[in-house]
């Protein structure tokens, strides 16, 4: 993990900068030791949405924005996954890893066999669920679905970024382990993907 977290820190320093300018009146959700308190984001809409293999973490605030730039709001928020890729036919969402995708293995049915340095977040994974109509992401047929696995965060939020002259809502994540590093994952119009930016979240 430690090679990883260095090759991050290089690209942030010498890759994103020159790509990305991040909007200072960012909005930003509670922090993530708030309960959740979305309404209708509760264990039985996990269970209905991704299936028995999912069990919401209460521990952070669900968040609501627009990630995929379609003008209808979306929400992302943690869940645990027992085996995320069980449900994925039935249940008819993606699992994607954007974070070992940055580092060149970014196949889910290999990195979901990864293990975690952080047991305290073994298991830890971030639902994001596309809106459709006017119910958004409370539709009972969203637009799309994924489970994003992997990422090392203890913290969320979520904030503008401005990517090639476009501004785009991006998951913006504290990340676990000593190092404090910050990153962002966002969606690019066809899949979601991670970028470190070093630093801690202010």
């Amino acid at each position: 993990m430690l090679s990883r977290r260095l090759i991050a820190v290089f690209a942030a320093g010498f890759v994103l900068v020159p790509l990305l300018c991040l909007a200072q009146e960012a909005a930003k959700s509670a922090p993530s030791s708030a309960p959740a308190a979305v309404a209708g984001v509760d264990p039985k809409f996990v269970k209905e949405q991704f299936g028995s293999e999912f069990t919401l973490v209460p521990s952070f605030v669900p968040l609501k924005a627009d990630f995929d730039g379609d003008g209808v709001e979306d929400i992302a928020f943690v869940a645990r996954a027992k085996n995320p890729m069980a449900d994925e036919e039935e249940h008819g969402y993606r699992v994607v890893d954007p974070y070992d995708s940055f580092f060149g293995v970014g196949d889910p049915r290999i990195t979901s066999q990864f293990g975690t340095e952080d047991p305290e977040h073994r298991g830890m994974v971030l639902l994001i669920i596309h809106g459709a109509g006017a119910q958004a992401w409370r539709s009972d047929k969203p637009k799309a679905k994924f489970v994003i696995i992997n990422i090392p965060f203890k913290q969320l939020a979520v904030k503008h970024l401005k990517v090639k002259k476009k501004v785009v809502n991006a998951v913006y994540a504290e990340e676990s382990g000593a190092d404090e590093m910050t990153s962002m994952i966002f969606f690019d119009g066809k899949k979601y993907k991670y970028q470190p930016l070093g630093g801690s979240m202010q």
